[in-house]
């Protein structure tokens, strides 16, 4: 039968995941990875970066195991289901026969195999895409109330685990139309909606702070194509490994013969499609076209039982793809099996045991680094902060409240960009890091300003702005710096001036507790290019000045 699950497969499969959960628990975590155990301490319906799954993978496992694979476990068991259910999407008669080769195919594909152990959103991400298209598929057969309301559910999950889920749900809507008529898909609508509301809800608090950054103030650069599109096209390839061929080969031939094979060649088409136009716009990565692997194991799979031509080469490329594979995964542990090249999870329990010796129990704060504080946080058990800048970009630390369990303390603040310190240390494979003691430490990175964007013009005399303190104490006027970023087109900086703010009602020296206070400055002249975007900028007690407004568009 096309669905039979052979002693083979499970065989196969157990395999992996005994693998998979080895290598959770030897592979020291990579930093990714402990921003997302960081998320997973304060557990919410969003989280600056990214939807909450990968957050709620890290707290189930946590309360399973402890250290990486406590980290890891839910998505190991993920990667592991996610193979169940792409077998029981192929329907062929002569499947079981050829467990092996769809092994192989597993094997070769690179980011594939490393959401097996590593948590990250595209872990759940691949998992849910798995498990729509398995339900989408019965959804075609036999339209239910219980598959509808599994479908929405799927949908919202899909959505909880990465925003690029989108894309998944609309390509397999545009592949059938029909969908619009048919009132169960409406169901199915609703259902994932009233699931998401609360992730809205949060959004809607937050500012949609989330949104407006993967939209708007995501970093960017110039066009370069050897940088955008053709380094998209290499990302392309990377993914499928030495198989690649074969997998877009299988594409290009694949017919569309039914609904549910049509949906699998618009997913991967769309994907596909949709991010090397955004290429032209800026630089995508390797992981955002992860969602394809599974539509296209499917199709490619089909195609190969279906096409018995000489598979020699296949096989033979393919052996070789996990030998090379699973070598890169003994090397992630050891690190000497490459000695020229290093990766995230060489050495970081090493520069987080000699800072720790150095620090002690002291609290450290980072300047501009939402990567290092989780890593020292995690194998020091010792809480670590990452106070953002304006030479830098926002991140969960920015809206959540770890600033307030650092203030009036005394810290360790650690930086790249001092030449001389107190102390220091040497990360694996990098530059030295400086730091230095602060006995009163206090930051006020969550004073923001405001601005009447419609007025926006440089030369205009007089401006206003209002600067809102959420603090439940008054900030004095005293210790704080007003600056102002101008920015190019890119929204890089091009140089940050001071500006002096004159109140503009009677004011005693300081910004009241959650409340907002009002000003007139003028803009100081560009020393360089004309901007073509502004920030305000707030330093604190002689710190760099943080980032206190978004990017605001200047009227030329």
């Amino acid at each position: 039968m096309g669905n039979q699950f052979s002693k083979t497969f499970f065989v196969f499969l157990g395999i992996l995941l005994l693998l998979n959960l080895l290598q959770a628990y030897f592979t020291p975590l990579i930093y990714d990875e402990t921003y997302y155990w960081y998320y997973s301490q304060n557990m919410a319906w969003g989280y600056f970066d990214h939807p909450p799954m990968v957050a709620l993978m890290a707290k189930i496992g946590g309360l399973i195991f402890a250290g990486e694979l406590g980290v890891r476990f839910i998505g190991c068991l993920l990667g592991a289901g996610t193979l169940v259910i792409l077998w029981s999407l192929i329907e062929h008669k002569e499947k079981s026969s050829y467990v092996t080769l769809f092994f192989l195919l597993v094997f070769s594909m690179v980011l594939f195999n490393a959401y097996g152990f590593f948590t990250l959103p595209d872990t759940p991400l691949l998992f849910f895409t798995a498990l729509f298209l398995w339900l989408y598929k019965r959804f075609l057969k036999k339209n239910t109330v219980v598959l509808a309301l599994l479908l929405g559910l799927c949908m919202a999950a899909l959505l909880y685990s990465k925003y690029h889920a989108v894309l998944v749900i609309l390509f397999v809507v545009l592949s059938n139309m029909r969908l619009a008529l048919n009132k169960y898909a409406w169901l199915a609508v609703l259902v994932a909606l009233m699931a998401y509301v609360p992730h809205f809800v949060w959004l809607s608090q937050n500012d949609f702070i989330s949104v407006k950054y993967h939209l708007f103030e995501r970093p960017n650069q110039p066009y370069e194509f050897d940088e955008f599109t053709l380094g998209y096209v290499l990302n392309l390839i990377v993914n499928f490994g030495l198989l690649f061929p074969w997998f877009y080969w299988a594409l290009f031939k694949t017919k569309a013969k039914d609904k549910f094979k049509r949906s699998l060649v618009f997913v991967s088409y769309g994907v596909i499609l949709f991010f090397f136009l955004s290429s032209f716009h800026r630089r995508a990565q390797a992981q955002w076209v992860i969602a394809i692997c599974i539509p296209m194991v499917v199709i490619t799979f089909n195609y190969l039982l279906n096409h018995q031509g000489n598979k020699k080469w296949l096989w033979r490329i393919g052996i070789v793809s996990t030998v090379l594979i699973f070598y890169a995964r003994a090397w992630l542990v050891y690190h000497p099996l490459i000695p020229f090249m290093g990766y995230e999870t060489h050495g970081p329990k090493e520069w987080v045991q000699t800072l720790n010796g150095i620090v002690g129990d002291t609290p450290v704060v980072f300047e501009n680094s939402y990567r290092r504080a989780p890593m020292y946080a995690f194998y020091s058990g010792n809480p670590a902060f990452s106070l953002n800048n304006i030479h830098y970009r926002q991140n969960q630390y920015t809206i959540d409240s770890s600033e307030l369990a650092f203030q009036n303390k005394r810290v360790a603040y650690v930086t790249p960009y001092a030449k001389s310190g107190e102390f220091s240390y040497v990360p694996f494979r990098s530059n030295q890091y400086f730091g230095w003691y602060i006995d009163d430490f206090e930051s006020f990175r969550k004073l923001r300003c405001f601005v009447d964007p419609e007025a926006m013009e440089l030369d205009v005399k007089s401006q206003n702005l209002k600067v809102y303190n959420p603090y439940h104490k008054n900030v004095s006027l005293d210790s704080l710096e007003f600056r102002v970023a101008y920015l190019d087109r890119y929204k890089d900086i091009l140089e940050i001036r001071a500006i002096t703010l004159k109140p503009v009602d009677s004011n005693t020296g300081f910004l009241k507790a959650q409340d907002t206070t009002r000003f007139n400055f003028n803009f100081p002249e560009p020393k360089k290019d004309y901007p073509r975007f502004l920030k305000f900028s707030i330093s604190e007690n002689g710190l760099q000045s943080g980032i206190n407004s978004p990017s605001i568009k200047v009227k030329s």
